[in-house]
């Protein structure tokens, strides 16, 4: 699965991947080792809870940045 604001608004097709940041866990995009899109909605307070709702499609997608 491809980020979908990545994609639509810079054209670039980035998979999506789980990404640390200083509020927590959140689904994503990264580019050469650089967070590029927050492609989720909700941030977890851990990596397992993240994890899981990206696995389970429990997640919710930004319609904006």
């Amino acid at each position: 699965m491809n980020g979908v604001l990545a994609k639509n608004l810079c054209g670039v097709t980035l998979p999506i991947q789980v990404i640390q940041s200083a509020n927590g866990f959140y689904i994503g995009t990264m580019e050469e080792g650089m967070p590029y899109s927050r492609e989720s909605v909700e941030y977890w307070p851990s990596q397992e809870a993240a994890e899981t709702a990206f696995t389970s499609g429990h997640w919710t997608q930004k319609k904006y940045p």
